[in-house]
């Protein structure tokens, strides 16, 4: 049985994280990955939407244990049934890992669960860094990350010519979503409010 988001996120309320601890463990587990892991398939890169958004395993990871700015941003996701979360197999399993070490593993098999049958899957080569390839394969035009990083210009520079990307922290994101424009953008129409619960 699928959990919804709420009773997953009333579970999580009883673990004391704070973002800092999502960041630094997430560090750990990436540090710890082998590389080439995974199956190394890639999907041809779907058309870049600005209604297609990542969220680094940071920023998943934080949405269910601490709340706050990630749950506010990818609320805006859930609450749009035109919005899609775009996350890879391996961007998935970065952020069970890090539920996993900072709560308990049952917590973390069913947050992947809900994650997963909410995300739009994409494969991507396994050395690739999830976050960023979900967003190049997977067409997305905004990526949700804490680490600084992902935004630099060396990073920019990767990507240059493949996807306009945006790349914000949970709170940038949050304070300047603009459903109303971006659904007449999207879907060419004036906009009707959410259309799903975001704790369903």
């Amino acid at each position: 049985m699928t959990r919804t988001w709420e009773e997953l996120f009333e579970r999580a309320a009883a673990y004391d994280v704070s973002e800092a601890d999502v960041r630094t463990t997430l560090e750990t587990v990436r540090s710890d990955e082998d590389e080439g892991d995974g199956d190394g398939r890639s999907d041809e890169p779907t058309a870049p939407s600005p209604a297609r958004v990542v969220a680094d395993a940071d920023v998943l990871a934080a949405d269910l244990l601490v709340g706050g700015d990630s749950r506010s941003a990818l609320d805006h996701v859930r609450r749009h049934s035109w919005m899609t979360l775009v996350a890879s197999d391996a961007l998935l399993d970065d952020a069970a890992a890090v539920v996993a070490r900072l709560a308990d593993e049952t917590l973390a098999t069913d947050w992947r669960e809900r994650c997963a049958a909410w995300r739009e899957p994409v494969d991507h080569p396994a050395a690739d860094h999830p976050g960023l390839a979900s967003a190049y394969r997977g067409g997305a035009m905004h990526l949700l990350s804490f680490d600084e990083r992902l935004g630099s210009a060396r990073a920019g520079a990767s990507l240059q010519g493949r996807v306009p990307l945006s790349v914000r922290s949970p709170r940038a994101f949050a304070t300047l979503f603009d459903a109303e424009s971006l659904y007449r953008e999207v879907v060419g129409d004036d906009y009707p409010g959410p259309d799903r619960g975001p704790r369903e």
